[in-house]
């Protein structure tokens, strides 16, 4: 039987396209293998949002060559796109997929390669998709990007706005809701311009939320990046509702906290409406967690401009953060300022704010210990054999327990905060009949 092996470098709607691309290969007949076992087709859908994604993107094409070199390597995504764009080889791919043609990738490898179709037994059944071990499933509602900012090339990789017909979204929560995933997460470029504009075939992103929210199936959704402005007062709304379906937990990007900065990123929006923004969220949707991504070494990031983004930092008691350095991207507006942050520079300010959000991260754990919140049990941790999961709010829980628990919503006391991780213990044990799984209380 043909082997295929696949990898994903980058962001949610990579990993959601993956999985449907590994899906088309399963149902044609070939065997899904680990990525560094031996196969006879290796896909990379690679990344390029920052210099270093697209070099490891590369490195990951060679590395799946060297593995087999009989092998066919298919490369899609962004990096991929980045050097169709460009018109640059792709070194050690057979095959460059486009972005805007990716869930056609198998069509399109049969097509340049048809021998490998030799000997395929198509099958009807696929196995469980790999989201977090089968308790939380990544569904993608939208495509493309049309900010423009100024450092990014994701505009031009995936300049398609583009979002999927409710009907289908709707069907596809409930479907993995059915084979037993207690979370869905919502994912697209850029989610908040989900709408009917761009196919959704009547509601803008609120109303699918609201709709999804109303299906009896589904536990618990959980929302993605998005975009500051894209965070509206229907959605807060929705939040904040008593017993909402929605998970207190917004990834709000925040790339700089200098208004000036902001403006040559070409970021629409002011260091005061970031922080008012969080203000209202926190104070009306409890428990609430806010992450957030954070660029150093702008080429316009001055030492004061830094310090702007590390008193935003401070404002807003970021529950997590992602801090990544600037690169230059070819194509983009930034590119003509040139790099001129040293590295060293970019690496000091890296671990202030690292430093910094850590701290805010431990601080928004300790809030919560004393308390008994749902954690989505997820596995067992491989260090301390404990269970691990997480909280509506994303807090990560280490706790003992069977593990019949994995993929169930468990009631845990937070006890102790350890290196940003709450320790606890479940307030309820699992017991398993023959014909039923119930939960029964510890006194």
């Amino acid at each position: 039987m043909r082997k295929a092996a696949f990898t994903t470098l980058g962001c949610k709607v990579n990993q959601y396209e993956t999985q449907k691309i590994l899906e088309d290969f399963e149902r044609a007949g070939f065997d899904i293998v680990p990525f560094d076992a031996e196969a006879d087709v290796y896909v990379i859908n690679t990344c390029s949002v920052t210099g270093q994604a697209e070099s490891k993107s590369r490195q990951t094409v060679r590395r799946a060559a060297r593995q087999n070199p009989e092998a066919k390597v298919i490369v899609t995504g962004c990096a991929g796109q980045m050097a169709l764009n460009h018109g640059r080889e792709f070194e050690e791919a057979d095959l460059v997929v486009p972005n805007p043609k990716k869930l056609e990738t198998l069509k399109r490898f049969l097509k340049a390669y048809p021998g490998f179709a030799t000997g395929l037994v198509p099958s009807s059944e696929v196995s469980a998709p790999g989201f977090s071990g089968r308790t939380r499933a990544t569904v993608k509602i939208q495509d493309g990007c049309s900010v423009h900012c100024s450092y990014c090339s994701i505009p031009k990789t995936r300049p398609v706005m583009t979002s999927r017909d409710f009907e289908e979204v709707i069907e596809e929560c409930r479907a993995y809701a059915r084979r037993g995933f207690r979370e869905i997460v919502l994912t697209g470029v850029l989610i908040g311009a989900y709408g009917p504009e761009t196919g959704s075939g009547g509601p803008d992103f609120e109303e699918l939320v609201e709709l999804l929210c109303a299906q009896d199936c589904i536990d618990q959704l959980r929302i993605s990046s998005i975009e500051m402005r894209q965070v509206s007062p229907r959605l807060i709304e929705l939040m904040s509702r008593d017993g909402s379906k929605i998970a207190p937990h917004l990834h709000i990007p925040l790339q700089s906290g200098s208004t000036k900065v902001l403006s040559d990123m070409n970021r629409p929006y002011t260091q005061e409406d970031y922080i008012r923004l969080c203000d209202e969220v926190q104070r009306r949707v409890m428990d609430v967690a806010i992450t957030t991504d954070i660029m150093v070494g702008f080429p316009t990031e001055t030492l004061e401009e830094f310090e702007q983004t590390v008193k935003v930092c401070e404002a807003v008691r970021f529950a997590r953060a992602h801090i990544f350095r600037f690169s230059e991207r070819p194509g983009t507006r930034a590119e003509a300022l040139g790099d001129p942050v040293a590295p060293a520079e970019k690496q000091a300010r890296s671990i202030r704010l690292m430093e910094v959000t850590e701290r805010t991260r431990r601080e928004f754990v300790r809030r919560h210990l004393g308390r008994t919140l749902p954690v989505l049990v997820e596995t067992k941790d491989r260090s301390t054999g404990l269970l691990k999961g997480h909280t509506p709010n994303y807090i990560e829980a280490l706790f003992p327990g069977p593990e019949a628990m994995i993929g169930k919503f468990v009631d845990v006391r937070l006890d102790e905060e350890r290196r940003s991780v709450a320790l606890g213990e479940a307030v309820a044990n699992l017991c398993i009949a023959e014909d039923r799984t119930e939960l029964r209380v510890v006194n």
